[in-house]
C-alpha cells in the first residue's frame, strides 16, 4: 500500500533510529532506587519469557500483555536491536505479529488486546529493524478506525463489531492511535475528535469519568480520560481542569482490584498534565512499588505477573522519557 511504501522509504532514508529524539535532561537524573527497581523488573520479564515470546502466567499469553512487556523493555532505553534485551523485544514483537489476523489486522481476541498490541507496534516502529512492522501496524490502525466507523457512539468496546462503548476500551484505542500518529501513520483528526467526544460524554460535573456514562466516576477511568485529552493537546478546557483537579485529590488513592492498571494511567495523566502533581505522585509511586516488588523482580496480584510487572514498570517509565508517547 502507498502508506507502507512511504513509511518504508522514510525509514530507509533516515536509517535505523531509536524512536525517542528527546534525551533525558542532564539535570534530571534517574534515582538509583528507581533504576534498581526497573532493572529487577526487566530481569524478571526476560527470565520468564517463553520460547514463543509470551509469558506462561494468567494473562501472559494475551498479545496485549505481551505488548505492554515489549513497551516496558523499550521504555528503558536499551538498544532494541543489539542491546541486552533485544532478543526479548524481538520475540515479543514476533509473538504479537503471529496473533494478527491476515484478513482484517485484528490482534488477539479482544479490543483490549488489540489496542495495547497496536501501541507496542507503534512504539517499536522506527526503533526495530523489522520490515514486517509497517504493514502490521497499518492494518492494526485500519481495524481500530473501521471499528469506530461501525460504532454510532464514536467509541469502542470488546470486539471490532461492538455497537456499545466504554471508557477503558475507548481510551486504549485512542492512545494506540496517538502512538501510531507519532510513528508517522496518517490518523484522521475526525477519528480522534469522535473518540474524545465519546469520552467527554462519560465525564461528570466533578470531572470524574464513568465507565459507560457520566455516573459512577472512578480515579482509574478519569486518569484514562485525562491521558487522552493531554495527548490530544486539549488541556485548556474546563472539563480537563475539573478532571485534573479530581485526580490531584487522589494522589493517595490505591486501586484494590486493578492497582497496576490505575498506576499505569495515573502516571501518564499527571506527567502530561501537571509537573508538580506528577513529581509528588512519582515519589509516592516509587516508594510503593519498591516495597511491594517481590524478590524475583515481579509484582503480586490476581492478573498475572507479566501484566502486573509490565504495568508497574510503565508507571515508572515516565522518568526515562525515551518513547514518543512519553514526551510532553
Amino acid at each position: 500500500m502507498k502508506i507502507i511504501r512511504i513509511l518504508t522509504a522514510a525509514c530507509i532514508a533516515a536509517g535505523p533510529v531509536f524512536a525517542q529524539d528527546l534525551p533525558r535532561r542532564p539535570d534530571d537524573p534517574i534515582p538509583a532506587q528507581l533504576e534498581t527497581v526497573y532493572e529487577r523488573g526487566l530481569a524478571y520479564l526476560a527470565k520468564n519469557q517463553n520460547e514463543h515470546g509470551a509469558w506462561n502466567d494468567q494473562m501472559g499469553g494475551e498479545p496485549g500483555v505481551v505488548g505492554l512487556c515489549v513497551i516496558a523493555f523499550l521504555a528503558h532505553g536499551d538498544d532494541p536491536n543489539f542491546g541486552p534485551h533485544a532478543k526479548h523485544i524481538k520475540k515479543g514483537i514476533d509473538y504479537i505479529l503471529s496473533r494478527q489476523r491476515e484478513s482484517n489486522g485484528y490482534i488477539g481476541s479482544s479490543m483490549y488486546n488489540h489496542g495495547f498490541a497496536t501501541l507496542a507496534l507503534a512504539e517499536a516502529y522506527g526503533a526495530i529493524d523489522d520490515p514486517k512492522l509497517a504493514p502490521a501496524l497499518e492494518k492494526a490502525v485500519e481495524l481500530i478506525l473501521s471499528a469506530q466507523e461501525r460504532n454510532s457512539l464514536g467509541g469502542w468496546r470488546y470486539t471490532p463489531d461492538s455497537r456499545d462503548a466504554d471508557t477503558t476500551v475507548s481510551g486504549c484505542q485512542l492512545v494506540a492511535l496517538f502512538g501510531a500518529r507519532n510513528a508517522g501513520l496518517p490518523v484522521p483528526d475526525d477519528a480522534i475528535k469522535k473518540g474524545l467526544a465519546y469520552m467527554s460524554r462519560c465525564r461528570g460535573g466533578d470531572g470524574a469519568y464513568g465507565y459507560t456514562s457520566a455516573g459512577g466516576g472512578k480515579p482509574t477511568l478519569t486518569a484514562i480520560g485525562v491521558t487522552c485529552l493531554a495527548l490530544a493537546k486539549e488541556k485548556d478546557g474546563k472539563g480537563f481542569q475539573n478532571s485534573l483537579g479530581y485526580l490531584k485529590d487522589q494522589l493517595n488513592y490505591r486501586e484494590r482490584h486493578y492497582p497496576y492498571y490505575f498506576e499505569y494511567y495515573m502516571s501518564q495523566a499527571l506527567f502530561h498534565a501537571d509537573e508538580n502533581a506528577w513529581n509528588e505522585w512519582n515519589a509516592k509511586n516509587l516508594r510503593y512499588l519498591s516495597t511491594s516488588q517481590r524478590p524475583d523482580g515481579s509484582w503480586p496480584g490476581n492478573k498475572g505477573a507479566a501484566f502486573n510487572t509490565s504495568a508497574a514498570l510503565l508507571s515508572l517509565a515516565l522518568n526515562y522519557r525515551f518513547l514518543p508517547i512519553y514526551e510532553k
